[in-house]
């Protein structure tokens, strides 16, 4: 009797469980009832276990029913039987069905049924049941079983295709499930766990995600099978969890049991095709119909599905398809019409109908009209079920693109050519470039339709791709999976002889036409039988029986088998030599006992733990564990490569072997290379059994019992505070010499890449404990951190606030784990941080402008302006991810600080923290570019971070990617996503790589991708973009030139770096309308041609516009090519806006500054304020800017965002103004929005001002030294000494004419009666002209609230009149040459000149209550210097003001 599962029970039977029915098998009885019900429930792995076992692989087989477990009888039971357990429990393959006591007594009921399997049954369910012929089974007669995979890390599964023998990689660790990067993946990866799974033979290992991406945790990376282990976890991998790679990676596997065909239970009978006719199920091993109560195009789309025909059609009217069997299994079927399958839908149970004869359901499914699909084919391949994939096209044939292409899309092809299931999706025209159209590209098919062109696509033609990208398929009616059968015959051994495969039954060879050591190579890797020695022909092994099924290979040698090469089979004619291949390989002697072939350790966790077995005479055997110690573990870790020895059990510790005993007694010193030269008894002489086989516990597994170093106080478990384990203690390392060849030690033996930094002085937190280590020093060579130099442990002179840290590269973050939400834009938000596949916000507890500064760095928006706290961007959702973070302010990712230990905080969202960078004001397009392609829509893709650009590696490169690059730069969709730097090599860092968006991201940088500037690519491998939007491609900058003012005038553009005209040809109000759009100068008022605003110079640089009115920009406007017309400089179009005769300005502040005359530029456009770039700002654009607030004439024009950072959108660049123009409108203004700046250029602006700052000094020894005082509302007052320092003495020295400041004197007091004071907390920058310039924190009349006055000492000002004294010194020598008549002249003379240089110094008349006397301040005169040329620009302005 089959034993199906049982259907969903009836909406109209009650209680609720499955009730199955075994119609027709009445007769059989209670038992036979009650073996259809152990069926029914048995028809899914969670009601089986095994019990009582060690591990869940192993123990007493039970099964359930109505809630209550039952044991199995052993009547009949054996290894077939146990086999199908195991596989059904994911527990790999059965080792054996023991019988006696084994796992106890099971406590409950019996079941009264025996099971007979094959033993190639997907579940139990699928055996035979039949009642025991001796009565009943008592306790003690439970069935048994031992599977392979017992320990956790042994189970392994393959998913996401439909067949448990073909996926995607999992593997079970640490109670989650996870994948496998496919990294170094082969096929003797795929080997290991297709003889895990028991499904045969290895076929194909595809990696980049061809079975879909999975999510969770990596947990494997860089495996490296030998091909011989029993599990996966066996193998040579990189520490669970740490890898370098994302879901688009993962590995894959098919194995030759999925190509198996599955026992139809479903077809659709006496129609025409295959997808159309009367619905039929199989069950209890008889063919029904099923009923037509109820059925509806939600039954029939489940049908259609599950048949891989496409869609259900509408019910044909009148169609007939025949009378029908006699038995009805199935009525009342109610799907939802997402179920998987037929049996999955609520139907009542089996047999149960009311359906009168000839009432049967009916299909007919897309899959049906074939005339409808478009023909496919598989071509240059090995058959016609092999091959690159060609469709049927508008009357041609033409390639499939493989962007995108994965089994699910191979597996519609080989379904539509009836070439069974698929082995391969080889993608990069692995069977050779086609020719003519590219028809598809993106396909995307789900795997149940009935045809390629049935699959989601772009449409036909529309592509990015080149012929190298064709895509192929080969399915297994191919008949390449034979390949997968070779033997080696008539050699001396397993490992040499003629090369044989097994097809249609029988051994034939392969033809020696071209064969040769690639050949042979691959087939020696392909049996594990090392490299090839020689490639031998049929003079060697003979020709046996003279078949030849393989007419010609064709290998590069750097295949993992056969099947991958090129082949011409079966049976062929056209072997010339008639000749039989052979090989011979290195293995096929005895492997060398001091390689680490001739060695390894099996049944554990890791490769570098387990039983211990050696390879002579062809055959692994065991080593016994007399004398067994430490010091022989230390040689086999060291042969292998495993690190230390952590321990050396014996006593089977990883389970018996089998086969021989090879050596006993093995007495090693410890210090020998390999076990070979340790003393041992003769081989296979000891006196033991395989319960005394000897196992060795090695560093390198990372099981050892205790870790011996980790990191701490980190984000992750590469970056923190460095401990070690010493003396059953742990304890920190003291950070004297502590440097990066140290941490890169740590870091690779964490398996955690490369050292990013060493941070000292307790970066992640004291520690507590002993402090093991100090005065470090390895030479970053060292492979363990424990062989570098060191002072004796726990010695030292260090206290924990001196604890080493480190910061490795697996611990870094990508900017796709951070984000700035709910803020004006990407650049300033709400901190949320992605952590376990959720994301949560960090509490602002600790948090400022150190934290803020590494959100910005991370995500490439520069410096951080803000750090706000109390959900400032308003409350987050979910968990609070980080509390309490303290970062330097130096880490290049937020995971690189310290903090709390994830999702720990005392916080709620009302403590959110936010950042706000400088970047903020800026668009996104900031942070990508397109360059070295024909315009700015294409080209190579270049990335902003660290203040650098940097190109994007083409690692996992496609269309998504490229369609995020688009829109950030608003370029349209992605056209193309070309790779190996088709747009020429960056010369920059590559700052991404293995970039993988959705492509719903706002900005490259929110995709997920290595960190930053980690990547193993050259600059061969830079991805570029080709977006669609060509008419946006190029901003053109225009002007209106020789008119009025700004918005009438003749059109010139820029092109080419050069300004240029546009001919009048059919130049009208349409073109004129974008002109005065792109400029904001209202609608267009007059189109003009002829040259109405005089002739221009230079190129012509556009004729022929054809604009719409609607575009933004001239450049979207048809056109000739740019410099190409055939008109002269009389044709030059014009424009009139309607703005041209409108008084209205453009509105003009000045922010930031001390008061409304000094600031930061803005001006107002489309009702929001923005900033100027200061390219070419100069002193004639800040008169015109002084002139139009009314603050007299310019003083200065700092720049680089003297007065900070705008957060506003920057509206202009490059601004000329003549200085004659009275409003800011009459300047020559570029493009609005249109710039090549950021905020770190802001331009600002210092003007006189109605009331200017005039500076004195008082009570000094001189005009140049004394208390400072400014003149406000006609009154003299003193400058508070808050904050004053030899700064801002600098300035007022300058703009007393007086030489460098000397001192900053404070001290002196302020008036008496007066006590008030300007300009408290005066902060200058020392290069201002004007004390005007300078930041102040009060800038009214007020309290001094230190209380006393600021004074300066400067050197005697340049080009002061020469001493008298010194003069009358002259005099009185010419005096006693001349007489005295002359010398009464000379000194009416020198008086003259002493009272004019008293009246070029005047003095205040009143005097102050107090004497200005600083303490230690020496007034130094300088020697005389000729004067310096005046500031001439200045100078000319000032003339100008002054001119009626």
């Amino acid at each position: 009797m089959g034993m199906l599962g049982c259907l969903h029970p009836s909406p109209s039977r009650l209680g609720g469980r499955n009730q199955p029915s075994c119609g027709g098998a009445k007769s059989a009885g209670t038992l036979l009832l009650m073996a259809c019900l152990w069926a029914s429930e048995m028809s899914v792995a969670t009601k089986l276990r095994l019990a009582n076992g060690s591990t869940h692989c192993e123990g007493r087989v039970e099964v359930t029913h109505n809630g209550t477990w039952a044991a199995l009888c052993d009547e009949g039971w054996g290894l077939a039987e146990a086999r199908v357990v195991c596989r059904q429990l994911g527990c790999g393959r059965a080792l054996s069905a023991p019988g006696g006591f084994h796992f106890g007594q099971g406590p409950g009921q019996m079941w009264p049924d025996s099971v007979s399997c094959v033993g190639t049954e997907t579940a139990l369910s699928a055996c035979k049941a039949k009642p025991r012929g001796n009565g009943t089974c008592h306790h003690g007669r439970e069935a048994r079983v031992v599977c392979a995979g017992n320990s956790e890390g042994d189970q392994v599964r393959l998913v996401n295709y439909g067949s448990r023998c073909a996926g995607r990689v999992e593997v079970f660790h640490n109670k989650k499930w996870g994948t496998v990067c496919d990294d170094n993946w082969d096929l003797l990866d795929a080997e290991v766990v297709c003889r895990q799974l028991d499904c045969g033979r290895a076929l194909s290992a595809p990696g980049g995600g061809q079975f879909g991406r999975g999510d969770g945790i990596i947990w494997m990376d860089e495996t490296n099978c030998t091909g011989m282990e029993s599990t996966l976890s066996a193998c040579r991998a990189r520490p669970w969890g740490i890898n370098n790679c994302y879901h688009g990676e993962d590995a894959g596997v098919v194995c030759s049991d999925s190509i198996i065909p599955e026992p139809a239970h479903l077809q659709l009978a006496n129609g025409s095709h295959r997808c159309a006719g009367r619905v039929e199920v199989l069950h209890q091993e008889e063919w029904g119909a099923v009923c037509d109560h109820g059925w509806d195009k939600q039954d029939a789309e489940v049908v259609c599905r599950q048949l891989g025909c496409g869609t259900a059609l509408p019910a044909l009217e009148g169609a007939d398809f025949g009378t029908g069997p006699r038995r009805i299994w199935l009525d009342n079927m109610n799907c939802q019409g997402t179920e998987p399958a037929l049996t999955k839908c609520r139907a009542s149970p089996w047999g149960e109908s009311s359906c009168s004869h000839g009432k049967h359901a009916s299909v007919v499914c897309s899959g049906s009209a074939v005339s409808t699909f478009a023909p496919v084919r598989l071509v240059d391949g090995p058959g016609r079920c092999a091959g690159r994939v060609e469709v049927f096209h508008n009357e041609k044939w033409g390639t499939v693109c493989d962007d995108s292409w994965d089994f699910m899309d191979a597996k519609v092809v080989c379904r539509q050519l009836d070439c069974g299931t698929v082995v391969m999706a080889p993608r990069r025209a692995h069977f050779g470039q086609g020719q003519g159209p590219i028809w598809l590209d993106d396909v995307r098919c789900m795997g149940t339709e009935a045809a390629l062109s049935e699959c989601r696509a772009k449409g036909w033609g529309v592509h990015g791709c080149e012929h190298g990208e064709d895509a192929g398929v080969v399915c297994s009616g191919s008949g390449i999976s034979d390949l997968g059968s070779l033997r080696l015959v008539n050699g001396s051994d397993l490992c040499s002889g003629k090369v044989e495969v097994f097809h249609d039954q029988r051994w034939g060879g392969i033809c020696t036409d071209g064969w040769d050591l690639a050949e042979a190579h691959v087939v020696c890797r392909q049996l594990g039988c090392g490299a090839a020695h020689s490639a031998a022909g049929s003079a060697w092994f003979g020709t046996g029986d003279g078949l030849i099924w393989v007419d010609a290979v064709e290998c590069t040698g750097t295949e993992g088998a056969l099947f991958e090469c090129k082949v011409k089979f079966w049976g062929a004619e056209s072997c010339k030599s008639r000749g039989h291949a052979g090989v011979s390989c290195s293995a096929s002697a005895d492997l060398d006992p001091g390689s680490s072939e001739a060695l390894r350790l099996v049944s554990g966790p890791h490769r570098c733990a387990g039983r211990v077995e050696v390879f002579h005479n062809q055959q692994w055997g065991t080593i016994c564990d007399d004398s067994w110690d430490l010091n022989d573990a230390a040689v086999v870790c060291r042969q292998l490569g495993c690190g230390t020895a952590m321990s050396a059990p014996g006593l089977s510790g990883f389970g018996q072997g089998s086969g021989p005993i090879w050596l006993d007694g093995v007495s090693c010193l410890g210090t020998e290379a390999t076990l070979a030269e340790c003393p041992v008894k003769p081989w296979g002489h000891h006196t033991c059994n395989h319960v005394e086989d000897a196992s060795v516990v090695c560093s390198g597994s990372g099981i050892a019992s205790i870790p011996r170093l980790r990191l701490v106080g980190g984000l992750s478990e590469c970056a923190g505070r460095v401990e070690v384990f010493y003396n059953n203690k742990w304890g920190t390392v003291c950070d004297d010499s502590w440097d990066l060849r140290d941490a890169a030690v740590v870091c690779r033996q964490l398996g955690c890449g490369v050292a990013l930094s060493a941070p000292s002085s307790a970066r992640f937190g004291w520690g507590a404990g002993p402090i093991w280590l100090d005065d470090v020093s390895c030479t970053g060579e060292e492979t363990d951190f424990s062989k570098c130099q060191a002072k004796m442990w726990g010695i030292h002179n260090c206290h924990h606030g001196e604890d080493a840290g480190v910061v490795c590269a697996a611990g870094n973050s990508s900017s796709a784990d951070l984000q700035l939400v709910d803020g004006p834009h990407r650049c300033a938000g709400r901190v949320e941080v992605l952590h376990a596949g959720q994301w949560g916000t960090v509490c602002d507890d600790g948090w400022d402008l150190n934290d803020a500064a590494v959100v910005c760095r991370q995500l490439g928006c520069g410096r951080a302006e803000a750090a706000p706290g109390r959900a400032r961007f308003g409350r987050g959702m979910g968990r609070i991810w980080l509390d309490d973070v303290a970062c330097a302010g130096s880490e290049d990712a937020l995971a690189q600080c310290r903090a709390h230990p994830w999702g720990q905080s005392n916080c709620n969202h009302g403590e959110d923290a936010s950042v706000v960078c400088s970047d903020a004001g800026a668009t996104n397009t900031s942070t990508v570019r397109l360059v070295d392609g024909p315009h700015r829509c294409a080209g190579r893709v270049e990335v902003f971070h660290n203040q650098q650009w940097g190109t994007v590696c083409d690692n996992g490169w496609d269309l998504s990617d490229a369609a995020v690059v688009c829109w950030q730069l608003g370029c349209g969709v992605a056209v193309a996503a070309p790779a190996g730097a088709s747009f020429g090599r960056g010369l920059d860092p590559i700052w991404l790589d293995r970039v993988a968006c959705v492509g719903g991201e706002k900005a490259l940088v929110q995709c997920r991708a290595r960190p930053w500037g980690i990547n193993s690519c050259t600059h061969e491998e830079d991805a570029g973009v080709v977006c669609s939007d060509l008419a946006r491609a190029e901003v053109a900058e225009v002007r209106l030139a020789e008119g009025p003012n700004r918005c009438a005038g003749r059109v010139e553009v820029l092109h080419a770096g050069q300004w240029g005209t546009v001919c009048d040809d059919s130049w009208d109000l349409n073109d004129a309308a974008v002109v005065c759009r792109q400029l904001g100068c209202g609608r267009a008022e007059a189109a003009h041609g002829r040259a109405y605003f005089g002739q221009g110079t230079g190129h012509i640089w556009l004729d022929d516009m054809s604009c719409t009115g609607s575009e933004d920009n001239l450049a979207q406007c048809q056109a000739h090519p740019w410099g190409q017309s055939n008109c002269h400089h009389g044709e030059d179009a014009g424009v009139v806006c309607s703005d041209a005769n409108v008084t209205k300005e453009v509105q003009v502040r000045l922010a930031n500054g001390p008061n409304r005359c000094a600031g930061r530029v803005e001006v107002l456009h489309e009702q929001r304020w923005g900033t100027i770039c200061d390219d070419s700002w100069d002193l004639k654009d800040a008169k015109v800017v002084c002139q139009q607030l009314g603050c007299g004439t310019a003083v200065s024009v700092p720049d680089q965002a003297h007065f900070g950072h705008g957060l506003d959108p920057i509206w202009l660049d490059d601004v000329e103004c003549t200085g004659m123009e009275t409003t800011f409108s009459q300047c020559s203004l570029s493009s609005w929005g249109l710039h090549n700046c950021n905020h770190n250029e802001d331009a600002g602006v210092v003007c006189s001002g109605t009331d200017p700052l005039q500076v004195r000094v008082q009570d000094g020894p001189g005009p140049c030294a004394g208390r400072v005082e400014v003149l406000y509302n006609a009154t003299w007052h003193g400058v508070c000494g808050s904050r004053w320092s030899l700064l801002e003495a600098g300035v007022v020295c300058r703009q007393l004419g007086c030489g460098p400041a000397q001192s900053a004197p404070v001290g002196a007091q302020l008036r008496q009666g007066d006590g008030h004071a300007l300009l408290e907390g005066l902060s200058c920058r020392g290069t201002e002209s004007l004390l005007l310039e300078c930041q102040q924190r009060e800038t009214g009349l007020g309290p001094c609230t230190q209380g006393s006055a600021a004074g300066v000492v400067c050197t005697k000002p340049k080009g002061a009149t020469t001493s008298c004294s010194v003069l009358i010194a002259l005099l009185v020598l010419v005096m006693l040459l001349s007489g005295v008549l002359l010398w009464l002249n000379l000194k009416r003379r020198c008086m003259a000149a002493a009272q004019a240089g008293a009246r070029q110094h005047p003095g205040d008349q009143n005097t102050s209550a107090t004497s200005f006397r600083p303490v230690g301040a020496i007034y130094l005169p300088t020697k005389p210097e000729s004067p310096e040329d005046a500031d001439t620009e200045m100078t000319q302005l000032m003339k100008e003001d002054a001119a009626p």
